[in-house]
């Protein structure tokens, strides 16, 4: 997975590309959907400093989906092509760069399917405490990977102002419940993997083979209205305290540009279980840091609440993908799945309001509040790439609840 792509020492004649801080330079190549502002025409880009490089324009690829529904081995010959393209100037090459400035970023895709998991023990565990202070997890967490069907008509671009959703809410477990708006609004810090090309329906992906149908990342917020789902998750799960919005960054770092910061599985803790051999694996982990930051309307500036390790997760992508379609559930280009909250053991690594301390935190989200996501990877003896963004501030609810 490691190739002249990743050469630290690369420079691309894009000179914004060139500047350390840059979440783009020419070893990441994320891609993205675009299009200029005031056009209506979507085109397919590439990152490259603060610049976007148009690709349906330069090599006449029209759309994410596209790529997603070529083999890994073919995705690797377009990232070759892109990082040469950028990094030798040719006469004339200038003409398909657009400063971001200029353009408006969409969806990378149209999203067909989304799975969300609950990969972090320490969230699990982190959440649990609170309904069973002496068994936080339950009994098949550590067997399987667990994850909730979510809505993809609910998930919008970074920067799409999120409306505080109504719903059934409750003052005690046993109601009776009021329609109201949502009072204990949460984020949840997570890293989404878009999937491709996938498979056929009754056809398992090996987890051998799972990698190969990872794309590429994202942010991903999953918003939670955590007073609806209290609620309404027994028996079946959540629901409308989870789709009203999913909000996600507009470029895809793909799994090509991961290769460097792929690590080992953290090993199992003493008597833990090991995973069926189905999900045996012992690779597939990745080096990504994840910040939460927030800024209210009283602030100037926003301040980091969060920081977390994408690394510690109790189950891998790969590990998500086997299971999946472990039953023979197809999966198809552009589908989406959600890591789960990601949260580590310390107080400064919680993903997510529910899981703070009431003393550290002025309760849940309040109106005009922006949430902002933000994470990279970084390894020795390679050059640090971004995920950029993923914002979104609260809009109050609609009066009346409609």
């Amino acid at each position: 997975m490691i190739d002249r792509t990743h050469d630290p020492a690369l420079k691309s004649w894009v000179d914004s590309a060139n500047v350390p801080e840059t979440d783009f330079p020419i070893q990441n190549l994320p891609f993205g959907t675009f299009r200029k502002r005031g056009g209506e025409r979507q085109h397919l880009g590439v990152a490259i400093g603060d610049q976007v490089f148009d690709i349906t324009a330069a090599f006449v690829i029209p759309s994410m989906q596209t790529l997603m529904a070529m083999s890994a081995a073919d995705r690797v010959r377009v990232r070759h092509r892109i990082s040469g393209y950028l990094a030798q100037y040719a006469p004339g090459a200038d003409k398909f760069l657009i400063p971001m400035s200029e353009v408006e970023l969409l969806l990378p895709c149209p999203i067909g399917d989304y799975t969300d998991f609950y990969a972090s023990i320490h969230h699990a565990t982190n959440v649990g405490k609170m309904f069973r202070p002496e068994n936080p997890l339950l009994p098949n967490y550590k067997w399987v990977p667990i994850a909730y069907h979510g809505r993809s008509s609910s998930i919008v671009v970074s920067g799409t102002p999120v409306r505080r959703p109504w719903g059934q809410i409750v003052d005690g477990p046993s109601g009776p419940p009021r329609f109201a708006p949502s009072q204990r609004l949460d984020y949840e810090v997570e890293v989404g993997a878009f999937l491709g090309p996938g498979s056929e329906i009754g056809t398992p992906i090996r987890i051998s083979e799972s990698e190969e149908h990872f794309f590429g990342i994202c942010l991903l917020n999953d918003w939670s209205a955590r007073d609806i789902q209290a609620w309404e998750y027994q028996p079946l799960g959540p629901f409308l305290g989870k789709n009203f919005a999913t909000s996600i960054s507009p470029w895809v770092v793909t799994r090509e540009a991961l290769g460097p910061f792929e690590c080992p599985l953290a090993p199992r803790p003493a008597g833990d279980p090991e995973s069926l051999p189905y999900l045996r694996t012992s690779t597939g982990a990745y080096r990504i840091t994840l910040e939460v930051w927030l800024r209210t309307e009283q602030m100037h500036q926003p301040v980091r609440i969060s920081q977390g390790d994408f690394s510690t997760l109790y189950w891998t992508l790969g590990q998500m993908i086997a299971h999946h379609t472990s039953n023979g559930c197809p999966i198809r280009p552009g589908d989406l799945i959600g890591s789960g909250t990601v949260s580590g053991p310390e107080r400064q690594n919680r993903g997510s309001l529910l899981e703070r301390p009431s003393d550290e935190v002025s309760g849940f989200l309040q109106d005009g509040d922006e949430v902002m996501l933000r994470g990279w990877c970084e390894a020795p003896d390679f050059r640090r790439i971004g995920l950029g963004e993923c914002r979104g501030v609260i809009l109050p609810a609609l009066a009346g609840g409609a």
